[in-house]
């Protein structure tokens, strides 16, 4: 996975006052952490860190003027919650080589064997961890063919090399169900006017 270069400036005022303006101003107020340093507050620029944050678990190389660049992941988003802009991220400093923990999208890829067998998803990511700059974007699983009481575990999954699990590899990612036989109509009417 490339890194995204963004720029970004500390923060010197804080409140919501503060937060608002650097708003009104393009910027996304975050905060930096990690490897025992104190926080650093700062604000992004907001375009680039919004599209950026398409790209889940992106690695970043932030460029803070007067301080230098951090290498972070993006930890905590949080967004307005009728706008749906980014209102703040939490980042999280990484290093080249250093192993990182992570929710990573599973992705279905086939057809289920013929019948009217439905697929049900208990996870929609699965936990992994991976080295910080070689952090999977999904990781897939085939469901051709699967019948009915058929189910796939953390351990099925087929990891790209250097990602392992997070999670016991028992967990039930997904299961086949078979569909469920509805009451006949004129039965259901009949005991409702029994009843």
């Amino acid at each position: 996975m490339s890194e995204v270069k963004l720029s970004a400036e500390l923060r010197t005022t804080f409140g919501k006052g503060s937060a608002r303006q650097a708003r009104r101003d393009a910027m996304v107020p975050g905060v930096i952490y990690g490897h025992g340093n104190d926080p650093k507050h700062v604000n992004v620029e907001g375009h680039g860190l919004a599209l950026a944050l398409r790209t889940p678990n992106v690695l970043i190389s932030l460029d803070i003027a007067g301080d230098g660049t951090e290498l972070v992941i993006p930890k905590a988003v949080q967004k307005h919650p009728l706008k749906r802009s980014v209102s703040h991220v939490d980042f999280l400093i990484v290093k080249k080589g250093e192993k990182v923990t992570v929710e990573v999208a599973v992705v279905t890829e086939g057809d289920l064997a013929p019948g009217n067998n439905m697929l049900e998803t208990l996870l929609n990511t699965i936990t992994v961890e991976a080295e910080a700059t070689h952090i999977p974007t999904e990781v897939t699983v085939s469901i051709a063919g699967l019948e009915a009481g058929a189910s796939i575990h953390a351990k099925d999954l087929v990891l790209p090399a250097g990602t392992t699990l997070a999670v016991d590899g028992e967990t039930a990612v997904l299961q086949v169900v078979a569909p469920q036989a509805e009451e006949p109509a004129a039965e259901a009417a009949t005991e409702g006017d029994e009843a």
